[in-house]
């Protein structure tokens, strides 16, 4: 049985799962949520905790974007090779999504007053990912595989760059390692697709 997804017809929090998904070579099907599905309240109510993404892997359904995320990396192999590589993949996952959640916050709360500042102390976030990236051999955060965390933090490379196109300018490790995850076979045909460039990164218009 496939993997279904319900979401909202935005990139958002569901991306990193379909990234994830798509580079695998995994199918699944999405089932999208309008907005004004949401509001109207049948879709909201079914919700476990009132929120989406939904991920429904046969009779388990789960909710809470990162739990889905965590479960879909398990199955796929993305989590490490041993104990160790688990342990600093958490790490690095941790850290992608506090600057997930700085991002968020501008978006959806603080774009017009504080955009500047934001960008102002972007490349001290940064520059923890590039001296990371610079100081493994094996071209990730973590060893010399894929993992959950590099999904992440490739997809918040490629959203701060549409908030400033400068973004990785000063970051050489970083660059190469966005256009080197960005040529994998099927990360590339996806992000050519009218599936990923007609998305919104977020649902209020906001980049």
């Amino acid at each position: 049985m496939a993997f279904v997804l319900t979401y909202f017809p935005v990139r958002g929090r569901a991306e990193s799962i379909r990234l994830m998904l798509k580079d695998q070579g995994k199918e699944f099907k999405e089932v999208p949520v309008t907005f004004d599905m949401w509001m109207e309240g049948t879709v909201k109510n079914s919700c476990l905790f009132g929120q989406l993404p939904k991920f429904e892997d046969g009779d388990l359904t789960l909710y809470q974007s990162n739990a889905i995320r965590r479960h879909v990396a398990k199955k796929l192999g993305l989590c490490g090779k041993n104990e160790k590589e688990a342990a600093l993949i958490d790490m690095m996952d941790e850290a992608v999504s506090d600057l997930l959640t700085k991002y968020v916050k501008l978006i959806y709360q603080e774009y017009d007053a504080k955009k500047a500042d934001y960008i102002k102390q972007l490349p001290c976030d940064l520059e923890r990912f590039e001296k990371i990236i610079a100081g493994n051999k094996g071209g990730f955060l973590v060893g010399s595989q894929i993992s959950i965390a590099d999904y992440g933090l490739l997809l918040q490379l490629l959203n701060h760059e549409v908030l400033c196109p400068s973004a990785l300018d000063k970051f050489p490790s970083l660059q190469a390692y966005k256009d080197r995850l960005s040529a994998r076979p099927n990360i590339k045909a996806y992000f050519q697709s009218d599936e990923f460039k007609n998305r919104p990164i977020n649902g209020n218009g906001k980049q």
